[in-house]
């Protein structure tokens, strides 16, 4: 309770008017001592596959024995999520005690909630100086809040698409633009640039080709192949490496894990080949193709797999399909976005699908609605609305081996995991 009610205080804080740059946040770290100048950080910036890279780093670093502390957004079920320390989530009363301490010196100055949240990190980080330090960038990243350290290990790139476009003048939504806004402030120290389409390659490519960092690319430096027999190939110019497959599901979690092994091999951290190869298969993807095991929605849906996966853009739902594609089996679809989403475009890459039943996100006043959905949908086969996830899942006639996905948002698996 104490909790929730200094987030509520945060959210207050939120200017009327944001204006883009960096200054609330530079002036508030400044009164903490610029807590960011003290620490070792891997950056990770880009549109999907920032988190499930981060946690495949995170980890192979603990199998090395490597103290960690992790930043990243948004959170799931509880903000804790956001604040790893010493390989620890913070608990209750002290993240409590971390805001309380920010939220003093902040002293009831106009703030957004990220740059807030984002100061936190920082000031506790700073504790830690030996730690490493893996952060999530938010929207973009030229103004964005973490985006005021001074110096860091690397800046991971991972796959770059078309979302979050009403943060840009309608002119300026395009691909071009978003690569600017997320790599044209890089620092100078080691970049590596995950796998792309070739045209978002070429625009990295050129967005920092005059930026002094090391520069490792996808194809040209680190690659995989699948295997056979539980295996697959990674390669570098370290040697390559024959490794289990991973715990985690879909041939894109492939490209995430390689683009963290890359990052750790070439960073020389003493990570060891066995600590990749375990670490790789206990990573801790929630809500990105996560299997639901067990709990009260699982018991509806009965022996058929149950999937939940918060990609809520183009990009997403392409690796989304190519997973859903190498399933030999009926597919159905539980579906719930948020308004400023490209609706019609996401559930257009979805190919081979049963059914489609969208629902409503609970306490997100931001969402679409699941009836407007619906409509938008209505050209498309066996489409229906549902009142809740819970009428959803009942609704839908599933057979001995069908599948059943909610995807859509990371708000709708929230709540998915919150009712489970």
């Amino acid at each position: 309770m104490k909790l929730q009610k200094i987030l509520s205080r945060f959210l207050r804080l939120h200017p009327k008017e944001i204006d883009l740059s960096l200054n609330r946040i530079i002036n508030l770290c400044k009164k903490l001592g610029n807590p960011q100048d003290k620490i070792k950080a891997i950056s990770v910036v880009g549109t999907n596959g920032k988190n499930s890279t981060i946690q495949a780093c995170y980890s192979i670093l603990k199998e090395a024995n490597i103290k960690c502390n992790v930043y990243t957004s948004p959170h799931i079920q509880k903000v804790n999520e956001r604040f790893v320390f010493n390989n620890q989530e913070l608990k209750d009363d002290e993240l409590a005690d971390l805001f309380e301490e920010v939220e003093k010196v902040n002293n009831n100055q106009p703030i957004t909630f990220f740059e807030i949240l984002t100061a936190c990190y920082f000031y506790k980080a700073a504790q830690y100086p030996e730690n490493i330090n893996l952060v999530e960038s938010g929207l973009f990243f030229r103004f964005d809040a973490t985006n005021i350290l001074k110096k860091n290990l690397a800046t991971i790139i991972t796959s770059i698409s078309k979302d979050h476009l009403d943060w840009l003048p309608e002119n300026e939504q395009t691909i071009e633009k978003i690569v600017f806004e997320k790599t044209s402030n890089l620092l100078n120290s080691n970049i590596i640039v995950a796998k792309q389409n070739q045209n978002t390659m070429n625009y990295i490519k050129k967005n920092i080709s005059k930026n002094q960092s090391n520069k490792i690319f996808f194809n040209e430096d680190f690659s995989f192949t699948n295997g056979e027999n539980g295996y697959f190939y990674y390669e570098d110019k370290l040697g390559g490496l024959k490794l289990p497959e991973p715990n985690v599901l879909g041939l894109y979690q492939l490209e995430n894990i390689s683009t963290a092994i890359v990052t750790l091999r070439m960073l020389d951290l003493s990570v060891k080949d066995e600590n990749i190869e375990i670490g790789i298969q206990k990573i801790n993807n929630t809500a990105r193709l996560q299997e639901i095991s067990s709990g009260k929605l699982k018991n509806l849906v009965k022996d058929n797999l149950f999937l939940i996966s918060g990609d809520h853009n183009e990009d997403g739902a392409r690796v989304l399909n190519d997973y859903l594609q190498s399933l030999d089996c009926d597919k159905h679809i539980i579906i719930g976005m948020m308004a400023n989403k490209d609706h019609e475009s996401y559930i257009g890459y979805l190919k081979n699908i049963s059914s489609i039943t969208t629902v409503d996100i609970p306490s997100q006043p931001n969402a679409i609605s699941g009836k407007k959905l619906k409509d938008k949908f209505n050209h498309l086969p066996n489409v229906k609305y549902a009142e809740s996830v819970e009428k959803a899942i009942k609704s839908i006639e599933l057979n001995r081996g069908d599948l059943l996905i909610i995807t859509g948002s990371l708000y709708l698996c929230s709540e998915v995991l919150n009712l489970n």
